[in-house]
């Protein structure tokens, strides 16, 4: 585990500043508060602008592509926090240049915002029932382009997605999800050969409990 992890009840700050933490409490405040998702992600939406459009607060090292990840291809997932209730996750996603991220989904609520370079996202529906072991029928549902300060939301009808980087720079994405979405089982779809597999994205800085 990162060495410069802090823990309040359970809650791990692996990047602890004034900043993230005026954040996540907001965040937190809002969770517990809130039970509908639609509501929860409405009322976040406002603290999330705020933190995508300020360039101040992300070091450079949760910036930087990973060789070994789970997502392959030097991407890289970097824990920033979550709490001890596995409710909430907040970390950086890393994509380099001309790279794309495996089609999955997340199983939880979220925000997704472009902190830097340029991203293209591909939204799939999926038009099965799921009740045939590793089949999955995909449909292209939308595709978006996002520029740094973009953001969209992430629901049970537009969970299964993928993104890829079409500027010259590695893009930067802060996703924050309804739970602690790189260490929970999920799926990793293969639209053109109708598939779906069991998938675990990982941390680059935080191992996941066995």
């Amino acid at each position: 585990m990162d060495a410069n992890v802090r823990s309040t009840r359970g809650d791990e700050y692996i990047l602890d500043t004034p900043r993230l933490r005026e954040f996540i409490e907001a965040v937190e405040d809002v969770r517990h508060r809130v039970a509908d998702p639609h509501a929860v992600i409405t009322a976040i939406r406002p603290h999330f602008a705020r933190l995508l459009a300020d360039q101040s607060w992300l070091p450079h090292r949760y910036q930087e592509i990973a060789e070994e990840s789970g997502m392959g291809r030097g991407i890289g997932t970097w824990l920033l926090y979550r709490a001890g209730d596995g409710g909430l996750a907040f970390s950086s996603l890393v994509v380099p240049p001309g790279a794309e991220t495996p089609v999955h989904d997340h199983l939880a609520w979220g925000l997704v915002g472009l902190y830097r370079g340029e991203q293209e996202e591909d939204v799939f529906i999926r038009r099965d029932d799921g009740s045939r072991d590793g089949r999955a029928d995909l449909d292209l549902a939308e595709r978006k382009t996002l520029k740094p300060g973009d953001f969209y939301e992430l629901l049970p009808e537009n969970d299964i997605h993928r993104v890829r980087t079409i500027s010259n720079v590695t893009s930067v994405s802060l996703h924050l999800l309804g739970n602690d979405n790189g260490c929970i089982w999920r799926h990793r779809f293969h639209p053109d050969e109708h598939r779906v597999e069991p998938f675990r994205s990982g941390y680059v800085n935080v191992e996941c409990a066995r």
